[in-house]
Order: C-alpha cells, then sequence, then structure tokens
C-alpha cells in the first residue's frame, strides 16, 4: 500500500496543479489515513540514526499544492477557512484525550490513543506523538515533528516543523524528555531519551549547546543535525561577544548550557503524576 501512494505522490508531483488535483484527491486522502494509522512516518530510525522519509513530506506539499480554500466552519460558530486537502483530523475510538478548550489536530497526524492534549494546542500534519504523552496549553508540534513516548510539552512549548527541502531532517524529541514551559525546537534539533530542557531553553540549528559536565560544544555540522545527548539538563545561558564594540559595552549572546545529566533528583523534579492521565 505504502510503495503504491509512495508511486503516486512523486507522480502527481510533477503534474500541473489542475491535472494533479482531478487525480489526486483520493490519494491525498488515503495518504492521511495512512499518517493517521501510523503506517508512513516522516522521519524514521534507522540502525541508531534518524533519517528523513522525503516521499512523506512530499506527499504532505502535494496536499497543500492541490487543495482550494474552503469554509471549514463548525456548527455555524466557529468561523475557519482552510485548504479541503488538509481536514481537521475526525479522530476515532478511543483516541487521544481531547480536554475542550480550543485544541485542534490536523488530519494526518499519527497521535496515539494515550496522549493527552490540553486546551489550546495544536497538531500540525505530518507529525508524530507517541504513547503517554502530554501536549499542554499553547504547546505547537509542528508538521513533521516526531515525539517520542512519555514526553511533557510545557506549557507555550514550541516544536518547529519542517516542509521544505523535503529532504530536511524535522525536529525530533525522543523518549521521557521534559520540555519546560516556553521552550523551542527548531531547524531539525535531536533531542536524546530522557534530556530536561529548562524554562525558556531555544534549540536551533544555529546555536551552540555548550556541555560543562563533559567540556565539549556541540553544533550543526554540514547535514548532521545539532543533537543533544540523551539525560542532558539544559538551562538558558549567556557567552560573552568577542567583537570590539560588543566587548565595549558588554554584550553577551544567548547559549543553551547542559548544567548536569540527569539523576535521580532531577527524575523526582520532572516526574508525571500518573492520577493526571
Amino acid at each position: 500500500m505504502s510503495s503504491e501512494i509512495r508511486s503516486e505522490i512523486e507522480r502527481l508531483s510533477q503534474l500541473s496543479v489542475v491535472e494533479a488535483r482531478r487525480d489526486g484527491l483520493d490519494v491525498v486522502a488515503a495518504f492521511r489515513a495512512g499518517l493517521n494509522r501510523g503506517e508512513f512516518r516522516a522521519a524514521e530510525k534507522v540502525d541508531g540514526v534518524w533519517r528523513a522519509n522525503a516521499w512523506v513530506k512530499q506527499g504532505i506539499l502535494l496536499a497543500f499544492r492541490i487543495g482550494e480554500n474552503r469554509d471549514r466552519s463548525l456548527s455555524g460558530e466557529f468561523r475557519f477557512r482552510d485548504k479541503d486537502t488538509l481536514p481537521l483530523y475526525q479522530g476515532g475510538e478511543p483516541g487521544p484525550r481531547m480536554v475542550p478548550g480550543g485544541s485542534s489536530i490536523r488530519d494526518g497526524a499519527y497521535v496515539s490513543d494515550s496522549v493527552i492534549c490540553m486546551p489550546p494546542m495544536f497538531i500540525n500534519i505530518g507529525a508524530w506523538v507517541d504513547d503517554g504523552t502530554m501536549v499542554d496549553s499553547h504547546a505547537l508540534v509542528g508538521s513533521c515533528a516526531q515525539i517520542g513516548k512519555r514526553v511533557h510539552l510545557s506549557a507555550a512549548a514550541q516544536i518547529g516543523g519542517v516542509l521544505e527541502p523535503p529532504g530536511a531532517l524535522p525536529v525530533i524529541v525522543e523518549d521521557e524528555v521534559f520540555v519546560g514551559g516556553n521552550c523551542g525546537i527548531y531547524e531539525g534539533v535531536i533531542v536524546g531519551a530522557r534530556a530536561v530542557l529548562a524554562p525558556g531553553v531555544l534549540l536551533t540549528g544555529g546555536v551552540p549547546v555548550y556541555d560543562t559536565v563533559r567540556q565539549q560544544v556541540y553544533r550543526r555540522s554540514g547535514d548532521r543535525p545539532l543533537s543533544i545527548p540523551p539525560g542532558a539538563v539544559l538551562v538558558p545561558g549567556t557567552r560573552p561577544a568577542s567583537d570590539d564594540f560588543s566587548v565595549s559595552k558588554g554584550l553577551a549572546l544567548y547559549a543553551p548550557v547542559i548544567v548536569k545529566y540527569r539523576d535521580e533528583k532531577t527524575d523526582a523534579a520532572t516526574s508525571l503524576e500518573e492520577s493526571l492521565r
């Protein structure tokens, strides 16, 4: 099934918009259904290395390309207008726990039945949100982002999306990571399992991370993304700017800092209340 849909997506992507829409609406619907079921995935870990599945992002781009703006309003009261190829996720039984209050999930995202969604939050197409994860209020899971098991995305956490170029790796947050409030993870950063991000940590491909424990600096290098080691505990920090003007003004640049690695004390501080789940 996946090979057939993949072949159709590749063929339709070469056609004009009119031709692709005429032939592709059923293909796009079947593609979204496969994403919902977890049969297709924007990125997968193969032999210990995360790799992007470019054809999945190509399919999502096709859905955007051939879609037409339509009235998507609900009950005549909540006014929306969006591409007709990108509807909201209708869910199934049992489905994730969606607390009322303005959250939405785009069709074409895999969201495990045991995920908790606190309002308002948004999960975009192509995302993968695995078992036991909590997506808290005002959190965003961007297009194609991969979120592991038992992750906590605290209030206002922003997990960036990526669709172009198709071969680019999306943001990946591995199992049991704790992402504090107002954190941002962007540009294909990989956060290793059980890492902890204190509130306000921002991770991008262009910002080095300083490890005070191992005395190393982690950076993106070519096609290799910035990777945060498993179990690392990060806090927002600064480093002095080196140009003459900045030195004269005492300016400093933002720098995420690893101050320790996860231990029993960290586990106690970040433990999740099972009764809430």
